[in-house]
């Protein structure tokens, strides 16, 4: 199997998607069920059976289409599976679409104050934002991921690309609120965001460092993925090839049997593995 570079974004919504399907009204699935998914170290199994997740979201979303955890269930997997396994541009742009949708539905599910999000001017947009509290941040964390996912499969759409900024907006106000939610992965996002660019053309590679260095360390050392990313987006940015080294080594030593992260260890070390490889010849 031919793994890529994927959104950094992907991963972690996944792997959330699929212990968000816990909560669903589920009552002929046990509850141990998703960590069938997040305990495997098979990646290529979990790309083979995805799809069926897939088509279970929708037709209980078909059942219950006003269900919050449902539709951000759906927009969590639908995110993952473009980002991760589709090849085709087209259809990833088109399961973008969808996550996106069942991401906003979501958020109007959650609460009705957010079913206009989209044509919200940014000053009402921020002001809502403002007005969230530590209940809103799965949701906001949901919609978030999502639309992220739908900019990186539209990068040729300016009209997406400037969303970007709600996007930032979305994961400052979950790390105001809690920080510490799924690991600290809205640090990760804000740490990507901001190394995007060198700062010679507008990034700031420094708050992207506060932001990894706070993600690794909310981690604890069980989710692998921040250190990768930490690498990849900061440490080839300023050339840091000991920085780099060092956190991608850092990987491959840990043991990635963590409960509800093996899955997402057993990927971050693939790549890890990957930017090691091509060390040489990118620095």
């Amino acid at each position: 199997m031919q793994w890529r570079s994927v959104p950094y974004w992907v991963p972690s919504l996944f792997f959330a998607a699929v212990v968000a399907l816990q909560g669903c009204s589920l009552a002929h699935v046990d509850d141990n069920l998703p960590y069938g998914v997040l305990n495997n170290n098979d990646l290529q199994l979990v790309e083979d059976g995805l799809p069926t997740y897939l088509l279970m979201v929708d037709g209980l979303i078909e059942n219950w289409p006003k269900s919050e955890s449902l539709l951000s269930s759906g927009a969590d997997l639908y995110g993952a599976y473009a980002g991760l396994f589709v090849k085709e541009p087209e259809r990833a742009r088109k399961l973008s679409i969808k996550a996106l949708d069942y991401g906003f539905r979501a958020a109007c599910a959650h609460d009705k104050d957010y079913c206009d999000l989209r044509s919200l001017s940014v000053p009402e947009f921020e002001a809502l934002l403002e007005d969230a509290n530590k209940g809103d941040v799965p949701v906001l964390f949901s919609l978030g991921g999502a639309w992220a996912g739908y900019i990186q499969q539209n990068t040729n759409d300016w009209n997406a690309v400037a969303e970007l900024g709600r996007v930032e907006a979305i994961m400052e106000r979950i790390v105001a609120l809690d920080e510490h939610y799924q690991y600290g992965q809205a640090h990760m996002y804000l740490g990507v965001l901001n190394s995007i660019l060198p700062a010679s053309l507008g990034g700031n590679p420094e708050l992207a460092k506060t932001h990894f260095e706070q993600a690794v360390q909310l981690a604890d050392g069980k989710n692998l993925l921040a250190q990768v990313l930490y690498a990849e987006k900061y440490a080839r940015l300023l050339f840091d090839r000991e920085l780099h080294d060092s956190l991608l080594n850092e990987v491959l030593a840990a043991d990635p049997d963590v409960h509800g992260l093996t899955l997402q260890n057993t990927y971050a070390q693939q790549q890890a593995e990957a930017l090691l490889a091509d060390a040489d010849d990118y620095f």
